[in-house]
């Protein structure tokens, strides 16, 4: 995969980026709990079967599941700005044909464009990693992951206020009005990032990767309506496999994939996306659990007899806690980088969901745990952007953390057909209705203290941070630790200037690494005094071709040892003019 990358932004942010930015993710994260209040209702509202309902949810989350890797690569590629909008553009689509419709077809449609926006989650956090000075970086990126969080928990009270006193298309209504006030203030505030990756887009990997992600989770969404052992449920996880190994295969032979398997393979990203899936688990199961357990009847000797705008309103502090917990996040990773605060984050979580085993008889305890569980499910989300973007190149950031939100949206749908399973099958039948348990209740708590267990492991075996730089970048305090930073990166590679026949400095000249079997190794843009830096990925043989604009193309070639002392090399273009 050919990538150019820039080592600073061209152009100053707006200090309203990241709040704009934020405002889109929570927006996004909107779609996935807007119609929580009005589910049990859903078969009536639209005159079909219970079976035929949950097709609403389970088209947004395979749009979702599919749109985000995809987005995040068609920003690397043409400008995630650029695609933030059109994801933004087709959500508002998609909720106003759902805000004018009653018809099952055509919901479930409004309802995919709606979850195509999902893509907005990394597209925002690699902008702001191409847009934002270093020391800014971590808190940004910690909000911008929570926004998710953030967006879900506020929804609930919300659209449980409009379900309550409004014709339940006003939700709809709603959702596109967010969702223009965002493109708006995305095209008013945040530039495009000069961030390009080289190459075509990867037709075949897309429509591979979208047919093995559909054949995937449809069975894990509709397992517990269709039977887990029956020959429809098992055929579609057979399929999956098959089609996701061929398209593995592909992507490897693949010049320019859809996504580097080889990148994701390392050791630092292959474990993060695992433990994702983890966190995703146990963030769902609160959402699940608490709403319903506040709002059974007290008769029941354990429901807490709460209205639906009181019980979302006593979750709702899980959003707002982990969007408070970005600050803390940033000053506990400034210190001890992002690997320790998401085993923090986990250990939170596991204290949250242990504890709470014992707190389910009262209002105020749903509230201490949902406080708690807010600031785990923070810290852990935002502890895994950083850590992608510590293992991958800037002009990836896009597409590994469209995979990285992907992983979190199939822990999310895991734990939504496993807990929906475990709380089916605990329930009790009283005159037709199903009524779920304690017992339910206090399984799923053990579930996700159980998932989070697996990813605190997963954790635990995540690379030691030394110092390199894209590490060194997310936990630099100011502009000199980071300009410090910036030279301890380079350390392992190449510098130098770029100079014109008359030695004249040729600012944003692009500077090209390539490796002994002809790759790209690496890419930049001199600066204004026409320096340039590169580090390499090993020692061995490399030629630095240099290009820009009015000048002819001039090609070197060098050979690092490998040590930590860099190699100087200065490239000097022909003077002759070229045409662009």
């Amino acid at each position: 995969m050919t990538h150019t990358t820039t080592d600073q932004p061209t152009r100053r942010a707006s200090g309203a980026l990241v709040p704009v930015l934020a405002f889109a993710g929570i927006v996004v994260a909107v779609m996935q709990t807007l119609l929580v209040p009005v589910i049990k209702d859903l078969p009536q509202l639209l005159d079909t079967s219970p079976s035929n309902a949950t097709w609403v949810l389970t088209s947004t989350l395979l749009s979702g599941a599919v749109a985000t890797p995809i987005m995040g690569r068609l920003g690397d590629l043409y400008g995630k700005r650029r695609m933030l909008v059109l994801s933004l553009a087709v959500m508002v689509v998609g909720a106003l044909i759902s805000a004018l419709t009653s018809e099952l077809l055509t919901m479930i449609v409004g309802r995919a464009l709606q979850g195509f926006a999902m893509g907005a989650i990394p597209l925002g956090i690699g902008l702001m990693r191409d847009m934002l000075p270093r020391e800014k970086l971590g808190s940004a990126m910690a909000l911008m992951s929570s926004s998710i969080g953030v967006g879900g928990g506020l929804a609930l009270p919300a659209a449980a206020l409009v379900a309550q006193h409004a014709d339940w298309h006003a939700l709809f209504y709603g959702a596109a009005g967010l969702g223009a006030l965002s493109i708006v203030l995305t095209l008013l505030v945040v530039p495009e990032s000069p961030m390009r990756a080289e190459g075509s887009f990867d037709v075949l990997g897309a429509l591979g990767l979208s047919t093995g992600l559909v054949l995937l989770l449809l069975p894990i969404t509709k397992g517990s309506d269709w039977g887990w052992s029956s020959g429809t449920t098992l055929g579609l996880f057979a399929a999956s496999v098959v089609v996701l190994v061929l398209w593995g295969v592909f992507e490897l032979r693949t010049a320019a994939p859809l996504v580097d398997l080889r990148t994701t393979a390392r050791r630092e990203v292959l474990l993060t996306n695992l433990a994702s899936i983890m966190v995703g688990v146990s963030f769902y199961v609160v959402s699940l659990v608490l709403p319903q357990l506040l709002q059974l009847p007290k008769a029941t000797g354990y429901g807490l007899g709460q209205s639906m705008v009181v019980a979302g309103l006593l979750v709702a502090p899980l959003g707002l806690t982990m969007m408070f917990t970005a600050p803390v996040y940033a000053r506990l990773s400034a210190k001890y980088g992002p690997k320790v605060t998401l085993i923090l984050g986990m250990l939170i979580i596991a204290i949250g969901y242990g504890s709470g085993l014992g707190l389910m008889n009262a209002a105020w305890q749903s509230l201490v745990i949902a406080v708690v569980l807010g600031a785990g499910i923070g810290l852990a989300y935002s502890s895994l952007p950083a850590l992608i973007v510590g293992a991958v190149p800037a002009s990836e950031t896009g597409a590994a953390n469209g995979l990285n939100t992907l992983m979190r949206s199939i822990g999310t749908s895991v734990s939504s057909a496993v807990i929906g399973m475990v709380l089916a099958n605990t329930a009790n039948n009283v005159g037709g209705v199903a009524i779920p348990t304690m017992h339910g209740f206090h399984v799923s708590f053990l579930i996700a203290t159980a998932a989070v267990a697996v990813g605190l492991l997963l954790a635990l075996f995540l690379p030691k941070q030394s110092r390199p730089a894209q590490h060194t970048q997310l936990r630099a305090s100011s502009e000199e630790e980071a300009g410090i930073a910036h030279a301890e990166e380079v350390l392992r590679g190449f510098r130098g200037r770029v100079l014109d026949a008359e030695g004249t400095p040729v600012p944003r000249a692009k500077v090209t690494l390539i490796d002994h079997r002809g790759r790209q190794a690496g890419a930049t843009l001199s600066t204004d005094d026409g320096s340039y830096t590169l580090a390499v990925p090993a020692q061995g043989a490399y030629v630095l071709a240099a290009k820009a604009a009015g000048h002819g193309p001039h090609a070197a070639s060098a050979t690092h040892a490998g040590d930590d002392r860099p190699v100087d090399l200065d490239l000097a273009l022909p003077g002759q003019t070229v045409s662009d």
